[in-house]
């Protein structure tokens, strides 16, 4: 009888080896579109620089990982509370998020921009923010960097739950400036809204504190494992040419941004 239940836990805690190994890793994003980061087709499938970046990684460091939509003012939460994994969704590392979750090396980094109508006299001096209307996505470094340095001199500055919506907002003429990356902003220039009304006003100076050190996988504190798989991953993909042939189909410049 002993040896028979020495057996059948035996027999237990392998079926339970194996179900771990098989479980997936859950990468959380916000489901909108941020192309050319994030496309989605007609069916509901995504694709994009990002999500074969996501897809390179989680080969590299052999995970078998599903991609969880979740929105973004909820997506550290839902980190926190164990509904995902990690956050891989262009997310800046920054001191403010880093008091709460850890993140791996960058995966890239982009200049910041100020976009604003045609006629417009902005500009990326406070000065020229006097008693304007300036548009960000919540809970981004955009947000931060408006609120740290143009706060005293804007009359609002409104957050939007969507990227979609600052752009919607600018051509309406509903707020005056828009703040984004330069890659999604370049592709709201190209559009027919965008390129009737609005035009780059400069790029932004380089601010840690606000727009963080680049765009890092988020991760709960302690998952170190993990982001050393991560980190590991990214850094093979850099070296093998991985990384540089999915950029190439994307982006004429180099958006890892320099070490």
């Amino acid at each position: 009888m002993k040896k028979y239940v020495l057996g059948m836990m035996a027999g237990a805690l392998l079926a339970m080896g194996g179900t771990a190994h098989a479980e997936k890793t859950r990468v959380g994003f916000a489901p909108e579109a941020y192309p050319p980061f994030w496309v989605a087709d007609a069916n509901g499938n995504w694709t994009g620089w990002e999500v074969e970046i996501i897809d390179a990684v989680c080969a590299e460091a052999k995970l078998d990982c599903e991609r969880v939509p979740v929105a973004w003012e909820g997506i550290i939460p839902a980190l926190l509370g164990g509904k995902i994994d990690m956050i891989m969704n262009s997310m800046r590392i920054n001191d403010e998020r880093r008091k709460v979750i850890d993140f791996s090396n960058k995966y890239y980094e982009v200049p910041t921009v100020v976009v604003a109508a045609k006629s417009a006299t902005v500009d990326t001096t406070p000065e020229s923010m006097d008693g304007k209307i300036i548009g960000v996505q919540v809970s981004t470094g955009q947000q931060a960097y408006a609120e740290k340095n143009f706060g005293a001199n804007a009359s609002e500055i409104r957050g939007y739950n969507t990227q979609d919506e600052v752009y919607q907002d600018l051509a309406a003429g509903r707020i005056d400036v828009a703040i984004d990356g330069v890659v999604a902003m370049n592709e709201f220039l190209k559009s027919a809204s965008g390129a009737e009304c609005c035009e780059s006003k400069g790029v932004l100076k380089r601010d840690p504190s606000t727009l963080g050190e680049g765009y890092g996988v988020g991760l709960r504190k302690g998952d170190d494992a993990l982001k050393a798989k991560i980190n590991d991953a990214i850094a093979a993909i850099r070296k093998n040419g991985t990384y540089d042939a999915i950029t190439k189909k994307y982006f004429d410049f180099d958006i890892y941004g320099g070490d």
